[in-house]
């Protein structure tokens, strides 16, 4: 007799939802064959949950290799590696109208939890795996409320989370697939800005992807030995409008700390350089900076549209041309999207491989609900709830920040002074016969 406590899930649902990450065939494949290792069956869904919160059972059906696929081995056979998402994604969002615990009694504000939830249950969906950022994490989360509203007699779809950000800001697990090789694809690319810098006499701001945290840019600096690196987590008095750490960003202040930068490799000869400035500092910025931009359902402030580099870049040349009376070039560059589909790095494969097992393990083996997949150490899978990562009330997630006294944090500054240390060694020797 089985001992596995999920073992009356028998026909299991893949959705990919958000933007790209690599590694994400990895988790597809690595959990598509492990339910139909067992004997179990595997659905696709195309696109996130684009063609399931318009379910309808008459007046728009869900059809196969249309809207979804049923999985064969032959469709994730050596797929670990490959770029892109085999499923695809998008960003639609179940749920989205959902503000507040007391809206999930307003049958006005469920229509989309509805229409996923009959989708699945229509289909013979047992469980639902997600795989996606913090908002596919929200709407996991609220097909669970959702169906803990239903009578008690309705079917259930167990749902796990599969936690996938390049940005790595995700509580409950150390590091999400994708990020390693964003990071790598990214700090190249200042590598190779910092030869160019170095050709042209020229600054380089960049801004990396992130959201809010700074995981990104730090990681970008630091293998791509920029001279320096911001991220929200660095906002001070010192920086903001009001001189409180609370307060609203000073662009000024800002553009400052970049030509103080600038002016300390100045005084040792040193006319070029990389600065990276995480894109999560602009939304700390005053409305006034930011009119115009757009923001989500959530009212989140669309961080790609501000050009922050750009801002930055612009007044530090006016910043450093006051405080000198020299004129110095500083171009802005944007930095991200290449990165979403890079070929994965074997650590991400890697860790995209064992949280798709994961998922099999969490429903089949273990019978979890609304439980997200994590690891740690070397790779052991351990499983967090659903209630750990949401807050009950206003049904959002936490942003993992990095530590202002973390070693990490004291790694990225100390080697801001090693870099400079480094580079004028190398430039004093660069024409020596």
């Amino acid at each position: 007799m089985s001992t596995k406590q999920g073992d009356q899930i028998k026909r299991v649902a893949i959705v990919f939802s958000g933007g790209p990450a690599p590694g994400a065939n990895a988790v597809i494949a690595a959990a598509a064959v492990s339910f139909m290792e067992d004997g179990r069956e595997v659905i696709g869904f195309f696109h996130g949950y684009a063609n399931l919160v318009d379910y309808h059972p008459v007046t728009h059906r869900l059809l196969p290799d249309v809207h979804y696929r049923i999985l064969q081995q032959r469709d994730v056979r050596g797929m670990r590696n490959a770029r892109g998402i085999l499923l695809g994604t998008s960003r639609a969002n179940p749920g989205r109208e959902i503000k507040r615990i007391e809206d999930l009694e307003d049958p006005s504000k469920v229509g989309s939890l509805h229409a996923v939830y009959t989708g699945l249950v229509d289909l013979g969906i047992d469980g639902l795996i997600s795989i996606g950022g913090d908002g596919t994490l929200r709407s996991a989360n609220l097909l669970v409320e959702y169906q803990r509203r239903l009578p008690a007699g309705a079917k259930r779809v167990q749902i796990v989370h599969l936690p996938k950000t390049i940005d790595n800001d995700y509580c409950g697990i150390d590091f999400t697939f994708g990020f390693f090789t964003a990071v790598d694809v990214m700090a190249k690319e200042v590598e190779n800005l910092r030869a160019d810098a170095a050709a042209t006499g020229t600054w380089f701001v960049v801004e990396t992807m992130g959201r809010k945290a700074g995981w990104l840019s730090y990681g970008v600096a630091i293998a791509g030995e920029a001279d320096m690196v911001l991220a929200a987590e660095d906002i001070d008095g010192s920086l903001t409008v009001d001189g409180t750490e609370a307060g609203a960003l000073d662009l000024d202040k800002l553009a400052d700390r970049v030509v103080d930068a600038m002016l300390s490799g100045e005084g040792r000869g040193k006319h070029d350089g990389v600065v990276v400035l995480a894109e999560g500092l602009a939304d700390r910025l005053p409305p006034a900076d930011v009119g115009g931009v757009t923001r989500d359902d959530l009212g989140q402030l669309s961080l790609s549209q501000v050009d922050l580099a750009g801002l930055v870049a612009a007044r530090a040349e006016l910043r450093f041309r006051s405080r000198t009376g020299e004129v110095r070039r500083i171009k802005p560059l944007q930095l991200g999207y290449e990165s979403r589909c890079a070929p994965p790095h074997a650590f991400d494969v890697m860790l995209g491989s064992q949280l798709g097992i994961g998922a099999y393990r969490a429903l089949v083996e273990e019978g979890l609900d609304a439980h997200m997949v994590s690891v740690s150490g070397q790779l052991d899978l351990r499983y967090v709830p659903f209630t750990e990562l949401v807050d009950g009330q206003t049904l959002l997630t936490a942003i993992r920040y990095i530590g202002r006294d973390s070693d990490l944090h004291r790694l990225a500054r100390f080697l801001e002074a090693r870099v400079e240390r480094r580079h004028d060694w190398i430039t004093s020797r660069r024409f020596t016969p």
